[in-house]
């Protein structure tokens, strides 16, 4: 598994992007798929996940401003985000859990989630 980030770029506060993920074949088993985002020095925290069942977990940060999808036609997990504030700059990883992931953990737990993307860069200036 391959995943790959892309949409990330450089906007405005207030402003929105949508951030793509492609690369994971959802699985008839059941599957988890998240977005999470780093800073330098920091842990790697959730934004959002979303449930092959379709049900949606999103960081307190977030709710409201961010929304994640998918097109399983397409095999592509969407983040649209707006209302971009000056503390959302950071990396932002794609994630993958078949089989919903390891169940030990939290849905918005990293350790859960086995597939990772390289990121893509989100950069909000005020």
């Amino acid at each position: 598994v391959q995943l790959v980030e892309s949409g990330g770029g450089s906007v405005q506060a207030g402003g929105s992007l949508r951030l793509s993920c492609s690369g994971y074949e959802y699985s008839y088993s059941g599957d988890c798929m998240g977005w999470f985002r780093q800073v330098s020095g920091k842990q790697r925290e959730a934004v959002a996940v979303i449930r092959s069942d379709g049900v949606t977990r999103y960081a307190d940060s977030v709710k409201g401003r961010f929304t994640i999808s998918k097109d399983n036609a397409e095999n592509t997990l969407y983040l649209q985000m707006n209302s971009l504030k000056p503390e959302d700059p950071a990396m932002y990883y794609c994630a993958a859990a078949p089989g919903y992931g390891d169940s030990r953990y939290s849905w918005l737990n990293p350790a859960r989630f086995n597939y990772w993307g390289l990121g893509t860069q989100v950069t909000v200036s005020s």
